[in-house]
């Protein structure tokens, strides 16, 4: 691959999918579309593969999508247009299905697309030098790729709607205050591979439930929670060294 590489990290089970394109800042054009959407089913494909690492190569983490290859040329029409978008949209939130916990390492600017696909990710860190923008109505176009369901998702309603509006970019601080990232270091990078090392070393099967049931309790409601918990929980149970486990605890 030209664009995209995966690494094989120190720690068992841990895998780095770096945006390898620093010429260009990572913005996601024609070739790392069909590359990252080849790399993330590889990923998936990887059974010895626990928690993922997600980052940039150079200064920047991605600088979105490459705008003059997906909207220069000839005029084409809006469902052209539209069809064009998603296949860029699949390329990134491909990384979002993945069974596997991923962790974002943005060490620079994170610009739509690439905001959406830091957000993609169940855990952020954030360097110093990192920005999050969602600039799309600075330059007239309306959000794409998920960010206006991410920003809710992840600030409510009405904060989104002034970050959208104002085509807002969020310096690392500000990412942090907002609950965006989780923190801000000097070393994303060897802080997402620590983090991926204490939660590679946990059952992967825990590890993936415990990812669902965060899933469900952000979009389904307390009941549908409860539900996939009293199973996942019986699940976990039924491992024959966890139950010894529990039940030690309570002779004690």
């Amino acid at each position: 691959m030209r664009t995209v590489r995966i690494e094989t990290a120190d720690h068992p089970g841990v895998r780095l999918l770096v945006l390898d394109d620093p010429d260009r800042r990572n913005a996601i054009g024609t070739v790392m579309k069909r590359e990252l959407t080849a790399a993330v089913a590889a990923l998936a494909a990887d059974t010895q593969a626990r928690v993922l690492v997600v980052t940039g190569a150079g200064s920047a983490f991605c600088a979105g999508a490459h705008l003059d290859e997906i909207f220069g040329g000839p005029p084409r029409p809006v469902s052209q247009t539209r069809r064009d978008l998603e296949d860029i949209y699949r390329s990134f939130l491909a990384v979002r299905e993945l069974d596997l916990l991923t962790v974002a390492a943005v060490q620079g600017p994170a610009v739509g697309a690439g905001l959406n696909l830091a957000m993609c990710c169940d855990l952020r860190y954030a360097g110093p030098g990192a920005r999050f923008g969602a600039t799309f109505t600075r330059i007239g176009l309306h959000p794409g790729g998920g960010c206006t369901y991410f920003l809710v998702d992840a600030l409510g309603p009405q904060r989104a709607m002034q970050i959208l509006l104002d085509g807002a970019m969020l310096d690392a601080a500000e990412a942090h205050a907002l609950g965006l990232v989780l923190d801000v270091v000097a070393d994303p990078l060897a802080a997402a591979l620590a983090a991926a090392g204490r939660y590679a070393d946990l059952d992967p099967h825990l590890v993936r439930h415990v990812k669902q049931s965060v899933r469900i309790a952000g979009s389904a409601g307390l009941a549908a929670s409860v539900q996939y918990e009293a199973w996942a929980q019986a699940a976990s149970a039924s491992d024959p060294a966890v139950l010894a486990t529990l039940l030690s605890g309570r002779r004690r």
